[in-house]
C-alpha cells in the first residue's frame, strides 16, 4: 500500500451548508502533502474527519489500507491552528499528562520528553506555567506533544504561527527530519513559501470541492505559460527592444547602460523556444533565456480566481 490515507468522495454538510463535496484524496506514505485552500474552503472539516472528531455524511476514508477506525487515532498526531494548552498548568506536568493520553506510560513519556526538551533547548521551561510563555514558546510545547508518540501520520495546521523566523526554521527542519524517518505529513497553511520548501504533493480545496491535486513539480509544469526571462548584451537596446516588441509580447524591460545589459520578460505564443532563441541570438549576445516557473502562490491565486469567475 503506497498511500497512508485515502479519502473517497467524502461529503459533509452542516444544515444547508456543504463543507465538503465529494472530495477524494490519495496521500502518499513518507511524503509531505500540502492541503491548501482559502478560509472556509473545507480543509479543517476534512482534518476533523481524519481525526474522527466528526464523521462524513457520505464517502469513505482509509488509513494505511484499512477503513478508518477509532484505534487509528493513536497513530495520528494533530497540531491544530487553535492551540489547546492549559494556561495554569506547568509545562512539564502538562506535557507528561498529554503524553500519557497518547498511550505512553509515565517512564517512557519522561524519557521522550527529556529528549525533545533538550533537542529544542527548552529544558529550563519544565516548571514554568504555560501562561508565562510567549505564543511561540507555547507552540514548541504543542509541537513536542504532537510528535511525541511517534505517529505514522502527522497533521500540522499552520505550524509556524507565532514563530519568529529563527524558530520557524528550527521547526521546519524538525518536520523534514520526521519525514526522513518515515513519517507521513499533512501540512495545511496559507504560507505558500513554506509549501514551496516542504511539500512534494498538494491538493487545493475551494468552496468545498477539490479543484487541484497532484505532485507539485507536475502541477508547476502544467501551469507554465510560455514566459521567459531574457537578458541581452547590446549597445542598441532601444532599437532591438522595439523590433522584439513588434513580434512578441514584452514586459518588465530594463536597461543597464554601464553593462549594456537589456533585460525583459517575453511571452511566447506557440513558437518553438529554440527558434526564438536563435532569433534573439541574431540580434545580440544572449546571456539569459530562462523559462519562468509559476510559484505555488501564483498557481493558488490563478486557480481560485478561475473558479470564482466560472462559479
Amino acid at each position: 500500500m503506497n498511500n497512508i490515507l485515502v479519502a473517497k468522495e467524502v461529503t459533509k454538510k452542516y444544515g444547508e451548508h456543504t463543507a465538503l463535496d465529494e472530495v477524494s484524496l490519495n496521500i502518499p506514505k513518507n511524503s509531505i502533502y500540502g492541503l491548501l485552500g482559502p478560509n472556509g474552503a473545507g480543509k479543517t472539516t476534512l482534518i476533523r474527519i481524519i481525526n474522527q472528531i466528526t464523521y462524513p455524511d457520505k464517502g469513505e476514508v482509509y488509513f494505511d489500507g484499512e477503513a478508518l477506525q477509532s484505534h487509528h487515532v493513536a497513530q495520528i498526531g494533530y497540531l491544530p491552528e487553535e492551540r489547546g494548552l492549559y494556561k495554569s498548568m506547568k509545562v512539564g506536568e502538562q506535557a507528561l499528562y498529554l503524553a500519557q493520553l497518547k498511550g505512553l506510560d509515565k517512564a517512557e513519556a519522561k524519557k521522550r520528553l527529556k529528549f525533545w526538551f533538550e533537542r529544542l533547548e527548552i529544558g529550563d521551561w519544565w516548571n514554568k506555567k504555560i501562561q508565562e510563555l510567549s505564543k511561540g514558546m507555547a507552540q514548541k510545547i504543542q509541537f513536542i506533544v504532537t510528535v511525541l508518540h511517534e505517529p505514522k501520520l502527522l497533521i500540522f495546521d499552520e505550524p509556524f504561527s507565532g514563530f519568529d523566523p529563527i524558530n520557524a526554521n528550527i521547526i521546519k527542519d524538525e518536520i523534514l527530519k520526521l519525514k526522513e524517518q518515515g513519517t507521513s505529513i499533512i501540512f495545511s497553511t496559507h504560507r505558500m513559501e513554506s509549501v514551496e520548501e516542504l511539500c512534494e504533493h498538494i491538493a487545493l480545496i475551494h468552496r468545498s470541492k477539490k479543484v487541484l491535486d497532484g505532485k507539485l513539480s507536475d502541477i508547476k509544469r502544467a501551469y507554465k505559460n510560455n514566459v521567459f526571462r531574457v537578458g541581452l548584451q547590446t549597445a542598441n537596446a532601444e532599437l532591438i527592444l522595439s523590433e522584439i516588441t513588434e513580434k512578441f509580447k514584452v514586459s518588465n524591460s530594463s536597461f543597464d547602460s554601464l553593462e549594456n545589459q537589456l533585460d525583459f520578460t517575453l511571452q511566447l505564443p506557440d513558437e518553438n523556444s529554440r527558434e526564438v532563441l536563435a532569433y534573439l541570438s541574431d540580434k545580440a549576445n544572449v546571456n539569459r533565456f530562462v523559462e519562468t516557473i509559476p510559484s505555488t502562490s501564483e498557481i493558488f491565486i490563478r486557480t481560485v480566481q478561475s473558479k470564482e469567475l466560472n462559479a
